[in-house]
């Protein structure tokens, strides 16, 4: 009898993620279990939702407003235009024409997203992947 190799996912997704990624946190997102790394980093993206942005958010203190949307759905969208993440200036030059200079600026995406600002904080909501060299 043909035996399958048994593949270890859950070290596959660590691995994707980060080399760092040692430990694994199990977030109940509408019922069901989604792995992130021991960050909120998650491990894997196709299992994003926005039921998962906000429990991530509540996760990290953080009551998502009309404007944390609007920098989630660019920042999935820049990613899946250029399968990378934005930078912070890009995500400066995109929200000071939608919002004007007086929100438009890296302070203010900063101040909505204060555990390690858009690039950080809002990756690990949106469900992308720690962006590489991030320590």
């Amino acid at each position: 009898m043909l035996q399958t190799p048994k593949i270890n996912y859950l070290k596959e997704a660590r691995d994707s993620t980060s080399p760092y990624a040692i430990q694994t946190r199990k977030l109940n997102v509408g019922g069901r279990e989604v792995l992130t790394d021991q960050e909120g980093y998650i491990l894997d993206m196709d299992a994003w939702s926005e039921d998962f942005a906000r429990a991530q958010a509540a996760s990290e203190g953080l009551t998502l407003t009309e404007e944390h949307w609007q920098v989630i759905r660019f920042l999935r969208d820049w990613y899946e235009g250029h399968d990378v993440q934005a930078q912070v200036r890009d995500m400066v030059m995109h929200f000071r024409e939608v919002w004007g200079p007086e929100k438009g600026n890296s302070r203010y995406l900063h101040d909505i997203f204060p555990m390690g600002g858009p690039q950080k904080q809002g990756n690990r909501v949106a469900g992308m992947r720690k962006t590489k060299g991030e320590h």
